[in-house]
């Protein structure tokens, strides 16, 4: 199933929505480097289940269990194994799904390629599985911080709210939605409770910026660095676009007017590269936006076909969120996390 992510800093999940854990292991970290795991946790709660009214209210304290290649608060160079308990399976939601297939979902997909599907609650397929890249993104951010390394990724939009207005990243931690302004998660997060009440789904974006990235992070060809970024991205579960720097508006600018032209220091006046250039960064923030589509369980009745391919009606049931966004944040961060560390391990100019 290729659950594995990265070349040097890799790290490899396992586990089920509704299995006795999930977990993951993580290979590459340098020893002795210290490892704060209650920022670890922190990060956890960011993306657990039942936080607030505008998420699933599947209850799981998600709690990390470390169980080697960290003693004494320091790493040892082994393995980074570590396991988070699933506490909260109600499996028998699920039971009306055993040989019918959801709309959108990878249930016929899955069967279709393996033949043997666990059902319940999407079984590998679900997005349960963010919650072990969760730790392995925490840990690089410990790295990359001791480099001077940041990242920060914010919902600015949600269905059609979006965010305008001025920015303040102290907000993000302070509103449910994850919105840098006060005013405009207020409107995201009625939308979310209004669509939820109608049993509804709705998507959304997150930009994130990582910076502080020394210049000449990336390959030239293959292993581009927004490439890098683009495929961690697109294989968070429900994202359906990724863009860098000025993205798709590239479309409608002129040359004259995209380019970014020099500092004396090598910076840029504008940053429409997205600071990378050549697949290589230059030095600038890192930017990026990436799209979620609506959540595909939704409490309508829709048309849906079985395992006979038989045409039958199906009614989602459960608990599910009706924008995934909010919990989002946090895995979109563990993942330029996860690459930037590791392309800064695989330039052997950087010591780590």
């Amino acid at each position: 199933m290729s659950s594995s992510f990265g070349k040097i800093f890799r790290l490899t999940t396992f586990g089920e929505s509704h299995g006795k854990a999930i977990g993951g292991i993580i290979d590459g970290v340098p020893a002795n480097f210290e490892i704060n795991v209650e920022e670890v946790q922190a990060e956890l709660d960011k993306r657990k289940p039942g936080q607030s009214s505008i998420v699933t209210q599947r209850k799981e304290s998600d709690t990390v269990e470390f169980l080697s290649g960290i003693f004494d608060g320091k790493t040892t160079g082994a393995p980074i194994g570590f396991i988070i308990p699933n506490e909260n399976q109600k499996s028998k939601d699920y039971d009306h799904l055993k040989d019918v297939y959801r709309p959108s979902h990878a249930d016929f997909t899955y069967a279709k390629k393996y033949g043997n599907r666990d059902y319940r609650g999407g079984g590998r397929s679900s997005a349960r599985e963010t919650a072990s890249r969760v730790v392995g993104g925490a840990i690089a951010k410990q790295l990359l911080a001791s480099k001077g390394i940041d990242i920060t990724a914010y919902v600015d939009q949600v269905g059609s709210v979006k965010l305008s207005g001025e920015k303040d990243v102290n907000e993000i931690e302070n509103n449910i939605v994850r919105c840098p302004n006060a005013e405009v998660a207020k409107k995201m997060i009625a939308l979310i409770q209004k669509t939820k009440k109608s049993g509804d789904t709705i998507g959304g974006s997150i930009v994130c910026e990582i910076n502080h990235v020394p210049p000449g992070l990336g390959e030239p060809v293959f292993d581009k660095l927004h490439a890098e970024l683009g495929k961690a991205m697109l294989s968070i579960n429900a994202v359906k676009g990724f863009e860098y720097g000025s993205g798709f508006d590239c479309i409608t600018m002129n040359g004259s007017e995209h380019n970014d032209i020099f500092n004396e220091d090598g910076s840029t006046k504008t940053n429409h590269s997205g600071g990378i250039q050549g697949g290589i960064s230059n030095g600038m923030p890192i930017t990026m936006r990436i799209a979620f589509k609506p959540v595909a369980t939704i409490m309508m009745e829709q048309e849906t076909i079985n395992s006979q391919d038989e045409l039958v009606k199906l009614q989602g049931k459960g608990r599910h969120d009706p924008c995934v966004v909010p919990r989002a944040v946090v895995i979109v961060e563990a993942m330029a996390a996860m690459v930037a560390l590791d392309m800064m391990m695989r330039d052997s100019a950087v010591d780590i």
